[in-house]
């Protein structure tokens, strides 16, 4: 298959390239998506919560993409890539200022609503992103280039939780200590100070976010909205009528919704399993910092070997391998050990969504953006999969529930092994 090119030549206004925009709006992805890690301890305190209610914060952010994502491609189908892009970011930004009245009024149902809809704007944003980088050159490599902006998605990943953590959660040790000795009108007033800390920081977020939204309005980033049947598959796939006419893809949007409910495992669960091990807080808070750094080295390999090295699916298979050794390696340790296992999980995970996108999406023709909304959709796995994760905790117990995440590993390394050649033509064979 011949990829469909973007003439990079063309004038930028804000003297960047479309790369370098493009990664401005993952570091965005990130750092919104990596701040629930955060906000599921803190939301357990300050709103006195079990670990399956508090993971309904993973299940409202997460749920939206599935309910945006053929939306997504609609709005996008009006407005453009570009414009579309900064209508998702105000869509954030709104979903960011309503975390101040729920803050203000410690009102949980509140909050998740937040979630939804900075997610819904999320959704926007990467239904016009991935194939925007996707098609940038061609799809051999294409998960290289969606490793770098894996680097700019686990660099903000790495900052959000840090900062927040250190804002919200100073004291948290001191008060889940003090808290079942307080009276009812104490506990009320400190509850409601811990659960007011949020809005300043949520604040400056939706400033932050307003602020992007115009830039990348008037940057002059260049349309890739070409005409859908410029971006041609083999002759075999263009007698196709339908997206579901293409099993490999199918396969990829199940293969999606897994992994993102297990990279969304290791990075949101990985604090609140910490304490659970015996951890303080002020320790643990950090934790999800330490699998976006396993992330990130995972990035970084992955555009230093794919495709010069190893093929996307080969890479993709090994750190499917690897998340289930990791997976088992946190079941069957303690201590620290066992959360470092957890931490690793982010390194498997690196690879993934770089890999999977591209080998789902090759090829499908002028069913490339219904095929992109599908794929979106499919990251509602991070809505889905962590909340059975807080049932099995409350059940069982934190440690026991990632027996979850190895079935899901061997899932990915079979669409590696067999799954993306399925249905796939002759003409639109990836290298192995």
């Amino acid at each position: 298959m011949e990829a469909a090119k973007i003439d990079n030549t063309l004038p930028v206004k804000a003297g960047l390239s479309p790369l370098a925009i493009i990664g401005s709006l993952f570091f965005i992805f990130g750092f919104v998506t990596w701040l629930s890690s955060v906000l599921i301890p803190y939301l357990q305190i300050a709103c006195e919560l079990n670990n399956f209610q508090s993971y309904l914060v993973a299940f409202a952010f997460y749920i939206s993409y599935f309910v945006m994502a053929i939306p997504s491609a609609w709005v996008l189908k009006i407005t453009g890539y570009k414009r579309g892009m900064s209508c998702g970011l105000i869509g954030v930004a709104a979903g960011s200022i309503i975390f101040i009245p729920a803050a203000f009024h410690r009102e949980y149902s509140i909050f998740l609503l937040g979630l939804f809809v900075q997610g819904a704007g999320l959704a926007v944003l990467q239904t016009a992103s991935n194939p925007y980088v996707t098609i940038l050159g061609d799809v051999e490599s294409a998960a290289k280039r969606m490793s770098i902006m894996g680097i700019c998605n686990g660099v903000a990943g790495i900052i959000a939780p840090a900062i927040l953590g250190a804002v919200i959660l100073s004291d948290a040790d001191a008060l889940t200590a003090s808290i079942e000795h307080m009276d009812e009108v104490t506990r009320t007033a400190a509850l409601n100070h811990l659960a007011q800390k949020v809005m300043l920081p949520y604040f400056i977020i939706t400033v932050i976010l307003v602020l992007l939204a115009i830039v990348i309005d008037r940057s002059g980033l260049p349309e890739i909205d070409a005409p859908e049947e410029e971006i041609t598959a083999s002759p075999d796939q263009v007698t196709k009528t339908s997206v579901f006419h293409f099993p490999y893809l199918m396969l990829g949007v199940f293969t999606l919704f897994v992994y993102v409910g297990v990279e969304v495992i290791a990075g949101n669960t990985i604090i609140s399993y910490g304490t659970y091990l015996g951890i303080k807080m002020s320790a643990a808070k950090f934790f999800t910092s330490f699998t976006l750094i396993g992330m990130l080295v995972g990035y970084l390999l992955g555009i230093l070997l794919i495709p010069r090295y190893i093929s996307q699916q080969n890479a993709l298979k090994y750190a499917a391998l690897l998340g289930v050794a990791f997976a088992l390696g946190a079941i069957f340790s303690t201590g620290l050990v066992s959360v470092l296992f957890v931490a690793l999980l982010g390194f498997a995970n690196a690879v993934m969504f770089p890999a999977i996108w591209p080998l789902s999406i090759s090829g499908l023709g002028r069913f490339t953006k219904i095929g992109a909304s599908l794929m979106v959709m499919a990251i509602s796995g991070g809505a889905v999969l962590p909340l059975i994760y807080g049932w099995l905790s409350d059940k069982y117990n934190a440690q026991q529930a990632y027996w979850l995440v190895v079935p899901c590993y061997l899932i990915i390394g079979w669409f590696a092994v067999q799954g993306y050649r399925i249905g796939r033509g002759k003409g639109d064979t990836l290298v192995a």
